[in-house]
């Protein structure tokens, strides 16, 4: 999701833990796969968006563990837990025809086939079978992105989703 305090930095995860006492946290990956998140340099950190080097980093268990540059003991990794992990939007690798990353998705408008308005999109997350757009309008709605079946067009220059969707339900 885009960084309203600092537009072109978008939070693809978190610090969420400690690991071990020479430096190492534990990671929270918003990426897919989640170990994408290693391969971005350097990490903005904070409220400051402080840039900070990923000096190593490794799957975990069912985590990730990493170790920041000038991060050598358990007391300053402890100062960065809870820190969302940013990075600036051009280190994404470019996408295909078709292809949206999540953020460029969130605040579109959503409308039927027909121009009923639905809402916008206020967050998109995966399920075991598809991602789903949260869409608050009237009320929200959960709907599939299941291309040509549900999603019609995505138009990021006029900002809007064209569905085939039923208002009512």
């Amino acid at each position: 999701m885009e960084d309203q305090a600092r537009p072109g930095l978008l939070v693809v995860g978190r610090i969420s833990g400690l690991y071990g006492v020479r430096g190492w946290v534990k990671v929270f990956s918003e990426t897919e796969p989640r170990d994408n998140i290693l391969t971005y340099q350097p990490w903005y950190l904070g409220a400051g968006h402080k840039p900070r080097g990923l000096a190593a980093g490794k799957p975990q268990g069912k985590g990730l563990v990493a170790r920041l540059e000038g991060c050598e003991d358990r007391d300053q990794a402890a100062a960065l837990v809870g820190s969302e992990i940013r990075i600036h939007r051009d280190q994404l690798p470019r996408l295909g025809a078709d292809e949206f990353y999540w953020a460029d998705l969130v605040g579109l408008s959503v409308e039927t086939l027909d121009a009923r308005p639905l809402g916008r999109v206020e967050r998109v997350f995966a399920t075991a079978a598809n991602d789903v757009l949260v869409v608050n309008g009237d009320r929200e709605r959960w709907l599939p992105f299941l291309w040509d079946r549900v999603i019609k067009e995505v138009d990021l220059d006029l900002g809007r989703i064209r569905v085939d969707w039923d208002p009512e339900f």
